[in-house]
C-alpha cells in the first residue's frame, strides 16, 4: 500500500510583520490630511464663536436693551417735567394769558412723549412679563396722576388768585398728584431702566471676559492648524524628495490670514463694545437720569413757592438733587450754592461729564441756574412771592433751559460716539462673515490639490 506524502502547509505570515511601505505611506498621508482638517476646523469654530460672541454683545447693547434703557430714561426725565408743569401752571396767577397756556402746551406734548415712550418700552420688552406689568403698572398709574391734575386744574381755574397763591383745594389735590408721581411712577420708571440697564451691564461683563479667551482659543487652534499643514508639507517634501507644494503653502498662508484676520476683528470687536458701553452707553444714561433730576428739581422750585407747608422739604430736595448732579459738601442749599461756584472739583453724577474744556459751557450754565435760585429764594424769604413767581419763571427757566440744551449738546456727542461704535463693530463683523467661506473653500481646494497627486502615485 502506497502512502501518498501530505504535502507542508504554506507559511503563515506573522502577525507582526509591518507591511509594505507603498501600503503605509497613502494611510499616513491621509492621517496627516485628516488632522489637519480637524485643526482648521476647530480654527474656523473658535473665529466664528468669537465673532457671533462680538456680534451679540453689540446686537443687545446697540439694538436691544441699550435703546431700551434709553427709551426708559427719557421717560422718566418727561414724567418728571410733567410734574413740574403742572406745579408752574398753580404757580401762576389766574389772570396770566401767556405762560399758563405755554405751560399747558408743553404739559400735553410731555404726556403725548411719555405714552410713546411706554409704548416702545412696551415693544422692546419682547416677552419679558415682569417688565411687561411694570410699564402696565405705570400706565395705570399716569392715568390715576391726569385724572388728578385736571381736577387740580378745574379747581384752580374756578378760583381767581395772585402768582403763588393757589386755592387750597386745588393745592390739596396736586399734593396727591404729585406723591403719586414721586411715590410711584418715577421709582416704577427708573427701574424700568434699571433693570434694562442690568441686562446691558450683565451682557458687557460677560462679552468683555469671553472674547479675551476665545481670542485664546482662536490663537491655539490656528497654532495647531498650522503646525498639522506645515508637517504634512514637511512629510511630503521629505517622501517624495520634492521641493514644498504651492497648494500647500498657498493653503497654510490663508490660513494664517483666517486666525490673524478673526483676531483683528474679535479685538477691534471687544474694543468697539468698551467705547460704545463706557464713552457712548454710560454717560447717555447719565445724562439722561441728569435731565429727569434737573426737571424734578424746577418742580420743587415752584412746589417751593406755592405750598408753604412743604416748602422746607421741598428746599431740601432742591438741595439733595442739586448735590446728586455736582456734590459740594455743605449743609445747606445757601451754602451748597455758596461753594459750587468757588469749587473746582466736581464728584457727583455729572462730576466727570462736565470735566473737560467742551464741558465748560455745561458747568457755567449749571452755576447761572444756581444763581437764578438764590435770587429766586431771596425774594420769596423777603415776602415778596409773586416777584419770586416772576423770576422762577423768568429768569430760573431761561438759566435751566441753558443748562439743559448744554446737556443735551453733550448728550448727542455721546449717542454719536455709541452709533458709531456699535455701527463698526457690526460692519467688520459682515466682513469677516463674508469671508470666512470663501477662505474655507479655498483652504479646502488648496489642501486637496497639494495631496491628492500624491495619493495618485500609489494606485
Amino acid at each position: 500500500m502506497t502512502v501518498t506524502p501530505i504535502p507542508p502547509a504554506p507559511p503563515v505570515p506573522s502577525a507582526a510583520a509591518a507591511p509594505p511601505s507603498r501600503h503605509s505611506v497613502p494611510g499616513r498621508i491621509r492621517a496627516l490630511t485628516a488632522t489637519s482638517v480637524a485643526a482648521l476646523a476647530l480654527l474656523f469654530a473658535a473665529v466664528a464663536a468669537g465673532a457671533a460672541t462680538a456680534g451679540d454683545g453689540l446686537r443687545l447693547i446697540g439694538r436691544d436693551a441699550g435703546p431700551q434703557v434709553v427709551a426708559t430714561s427719557g421717560l422718566y426725565f418727561g414724567l418728571s417735567d410733567m410734574d413740574a408743569l403742572i406745579a408752574d401752571v398753580l404757580a401762576l396767577g389766574t389772570g396770566d394769558q401767556t405762560q399758563r397756556p405755554q405751560a399747558l402746551a408743553r404739559y400735553e406734548r410731555q404726556r403725548s412723549a411719555a405714552n410713546l415712550a411706554l409704548l416702545e418700552a412696551f415693544q422692546l420688552a419682547g416677552d419679558d412679563q415682569a417688565e411687561r406689568r411694570t410699564i402696565q403698572s405705570v400706565l395705570d398709574g399716569l392715568g390715576r396722576y391726569e385724572q388728578l391734575v385736571a381736577r387740580a386744574l378745574l379747581l384752580d381755574s374756578q378760583s381767581s388768585h395772585a402768582p403763588g397763591e393757589p386755592p387750597a383745594s386745588a393745592l390739596g389735590v396736586y399734593r396727591d398728584a404729585t406723591d403719586l408721581m414721586r411715590q410711584e411712577l418715577l421709582p416704577q420708571a427708573y427701574n424700568l431702566t434699571l433693570e434694562s440697564g442690568t441686562i446691558v451691564r450683565r451682557t458687557y461683563d460677560d462679552t468683555a471676559g469671553t472674547l479675551p479667551l476665545l481670542m485664546a482659543a482662536v490663537i491655539v487652534a490656528g497654532l495647531l492648524a498650522l503646525g498639522c499643514l506645515v508637517y504634512l508639507q514637511v512629510y511630503l517634501a521629505r517622501r517624495f524628495r520634492r521641493v514644498f507644494g504651492l497648494a500647500l503653502v498657498g493653503a497654510t498662508l490663508v490660513t494664517v490670514g483666517v486666525a490673524v484676520a478673526g483676531l483683528n476683528v474679535i479685538q477691534r470687536d471687544l474694543d468697539h463694545l468698551r467705547t460704545a458701553k463706557l464713552e457712548g452707553f454710560d454717560p447717555v444714561v447719565t445724562l439722561a437720569r441728569a435731565r429727569a433730576i434737573g426737571y424734578s428739581m424746577q418742580g420743587d422750585q415752584s412746589r417751593f413757592l406755592l405750598d408753604e407747608e412743604r416748602a422746607d422739604t421741598y428746599e431740601h430736595r432742591f438741595l439733595d438733587a442739586s448735590q446728586r448732579l455736582l456734590y459740594v459738601e455743605a449743609g445747606s442749599l445757601v451754602k451748597y450754592q455758596i461753594a459750587v461756584r468757588k469749587a473746582g472739583d466736581f464728584r457727583g453724577m455729572l462730576g466727570s461729564e462736565l470735566a473737560g474744556a467742551t464741558a465748560e459751557p455745561a458747568l457755567d450754565a449749571y452755576l447761572r441756574y444756581q444763581e437764578a435760585d438764590t435770587l429766586m429764594r431771596t425774594r420769596a424769604a423777603a415776602g415778596r412771592t409773586g416777584e419770586a413767581v416772576t423770576i422762577r419763571l423768568g429768569e430760573v427757566r431761561q438759566a435751566f433751559e441753558k443748562y439743559d440744551a448744554e446737556l443735551v449738546k453733550i448728550a448727542e456727542r455721546k449717542q454719536s460716539v455709541f452709533a458709531s461704535a456699535v455701527d463698526r463693530g457690526e460692519r467688520a463683523l459682515d466682513e469677516l462673515w463674508a469671508v470666512l467661506p470663501f477662505a474655507a473653500g479655498a483652504i479646502g481646494v488648496l489642501l486637496a490639490l497639494g495631496v491628492w497627486p500624491r495619493l495618485r502615485e500609489y494606485r
